[in-house]
């Protein structure tokens, strides 16, 4: 049987939380029966925007701006965890157009769960195997360069940017803030996945961010053992909640 194109996405997932059954991503990433899904294009023109921030604020209880901040950071984390880990794995990106991600909110262990539709395009350089496979899924990009060209037009301006807006419309939180749960997501989990992935992690992080332009809003500084954590420069809010937290990395130190 033929690996599908997303096989080292989903390995990587694995090897990272050591199951299949992620609390915010569809098993094995594809989902084959759309029934109860809606694309994440409902979210970016505002018809299902509302449910998300509604969900967010039953779960935490906080401000309006706080909970949608919240439901961000879960929403960008577990969107971008299958296009950083595609990338650094095997150089392969799942290109996530919003009209290819699909969502629902039926399970309630997460704020939401995420799935791709099997026609998602994956991008990859000419030197992968599925260059010559002849797979309609796959887009055969010139070099490294372009493939992170790639990645962020589909992850960062054609997805993330356009749903920052649409919050936007609804809540009043700066678009930096935002942005800084994307940078602080994909650092915490190219960290947590390092074991599995070749290569640097620092390094891997590093282009990453460079990529998408938000290098500045997180630094790795060394944990109490000397490995790699992640220090962010904005704050998800968290510490505004009814039951405050205050996040490892967070810019909001206690007293």
């Amino acid at each position: 049987m033929t690996a599908t194109p997303l096989a080292p996405v989903t390995a990587a997932l694995r090897a990272m939380f050591g199951t299949d059954d992620l609390p915010g991503l569809a098993p094995g990433l594809l989902v084959d029966d759309e029934f109860g899904w809606a694309p994440a294009t409902t979210l970016i023109d505002g018809s299902r925007l509302p449910d998300l921030l509604r969900a967010a604020t039953l779960r935490w209880g906080g401000t309006p701006h706080a909970c949608a901040a919240l439901a961000w950071k879960s929403y960008s984390y577990w969107t971008a965890l299958p296009v950083v880990l595609g990338w650094a794995s095997a150089r392969r990106v799942p290109l996530l157009d919003p009209s290819d991600v699909l969502i629902h909110f039926e399970d309630h262990r997460p704020l939401l769960t995420l799935g791709l539709r099997r026609s998602t395009t994956v991008a990859v350089l000419p030197s992968d195997p599925l260059a010559l496979a002849g797979h309609p899924e796959v887009r055969v990009v010139a070099d490294e360069a372009e493939l992170l060209a790639a990645l962020r037009a589909s992850l960062l301006d054609a997805h993330l940017a356009p749903l920052i807006a649409a919050i936007q419309t609804e809540v009043r939180v700066g678009t930096r803030t935002l942005l800084g749960s994307v940078a602080s997501g994909i650092s915490h989990g190219i960290l947590r996945a390092a074991d599995g992935l070749p290569g640097s992690t620092v390094q891997t992080i590093e282009t990453l961010l460079g990529a998408l332009d938000l290098a500045d809003l997180v630094e790795l500084v060394p944990g109490p053992t000397g490995e790699p954590s992640v220090q962010r420069r904005t704050c998800c809010l968290a510490f505004t909640l009814p039951s405050p937290k205050v996040c490892q990395g967070c810019c909001v130190r206690q007293a």
